[in-house]
């Protein structure tokens, strides 16, 4: 099966730099990226009755994506995902100061993450089975108030078993932090006809990180059994959900507390909604996934005039674990200098 790479124009150019939006497809389903935040924009696959329906929350124009970032549809956050206390770490003795930009907290790379930069976009074909885009971009050093010049390198590739590749290639002139997640929020009901709430979830995790209050980890382990956040079997993501203050936004560890990290592929987790028959099944070689189910969205309009509101989305975010670089007991988030790391997530996509 031929996977096909379309370019189009995404109506703007940024920071000087053209804006395009690239769509994938394999003749069964297709996915749509942006160079402006590596961005995801729309996945359409069918339901169990043949309707190609958009799975994602999203926005028609560049302009949008600018003005809603706050809510992250379908970036990659970074150059580290997800929070560091007190905006600040320490490296072989150095201080480091980020943004403050989530209370005193930094959030995903603080004000301008990588999600509001401009990659370097080109099609690519891994082989007849796997092609989609790989897009490049260079973090100088200091950025974000980070060390190194960080090379990133981000490919979305498509398979003939609707599989869709994220692959984080990096490489940096000195030692730092990082982690990096692609932010899309799905709704398998398709065009967001439903909300969340009657999706079944079931994640492969028997510990949360515990927080203290601003969800900054404590270090912490809590078991997940007789809990709201128990999801080891399959259960709607709605059944437990008005327990936990503001819905789920909180870091499941996919290692328990006596494995080291290994890096391996995976499988995290996966949903299924009952109406449309579609399933999304996750694997990935992060330690930990954060399940965020909008609690917080602000409601706006987005794709194709959808008014979305909260707990019509849902992302799980393939992660380094929340402040990791604060914490010596979390697994290793900072890579050494001129040495090339990859990590990969992968969704996969049934009916």
């Amino acid at each position: 099966m031929m996977i096909n790479v379309k370019k189009e124009d995404f109506q703007n150019s940024y920071d000087g730099k053209k804006v395009f939006l690239y769509t994938v497809s394999n003749g069964t389903m297709s996915f749509s990226v942006t160079n402006y935040g590596a961005t995801v924009t729309k996945i359409e696959f069918p339901s169990k009755n043949g309707e190609m329906e958009n799975l994602v929350l999203g926005f028609d124009s560049v302009e949008e994506y600018i003005k809603g970032n706050g809510c992250y549809f379908g970036v990659v956050a970074g150059r580290f995902a997800n929070r560091i206390g007190n905006g600040c770490f320490q490296i072989d003795g150095k201080n480091y100061q980020l943004d403050q930009n989530d209370g005193k907290n930094c959030l995903h790379g603080g004000f301008v993450g990588i999600n509001h930069r401009v990659f370097d976009i080109e099609p690519v074909q891994i082989d007849e089975n796997l092609a989609g885009v790989k897009l490049f971009y260079l973090s100088k050093d200091g950025e974000q108030g980070m060390p190194g010049n960080l090379k990133i390198t981000v490919f979305y590739l498509l398979s003939p078993e609707n599989k869709i590749h994220i692959k984080y290639v990096l490489e940096s002139d000195k030692k730092t932090p990082v982690s990096l997640t692609n932010h899309t929020y799905f709704n398998l009901s398709g065009d967001c006809k439903e909300n969340i709430f009657d999706t079944e979830l079931q994640i492969e995790s028997e510990n949360i990180l515990e927080n203290d209050g601003n969800l900054i980890p404590t270090g912490k382990l809590l078991k997940v059994e007789n809990t709201a956040f128990d999801f080891r079997k399959a259960k709607k993501i709605g059944a437990d959900i008005e327990k936990v203050s503001g819905g789920y936004d909180h870091n499941f560890c996919l290692i328990s507390e006596t494995e080291k990290y290994d890096g391996k592929l995976k499988k995290v987790s996966v949903a299924y909604e009952p109406k449309s028959g579609r399933k999304l099944t996750t694997y990935t070689t992060m330690p930990g996934v954060q399940l965020y189910t909008s609690g917080s969205l602000t409601p706006q309009t987005g794709y194709k005039g959808k008014n979305y509101k909260p707990y019509d989305g849902f992302c799980l975010e393939t992660q380094f674990y929340p402040d990791s670089p604060n914490k010596p007991n979390f697994p290793n988030c900072v890579i050494e200098a001129n040495k090339e790391y990859t990590f990969e997530t992968v969704y996969q996509f049934e009916n």
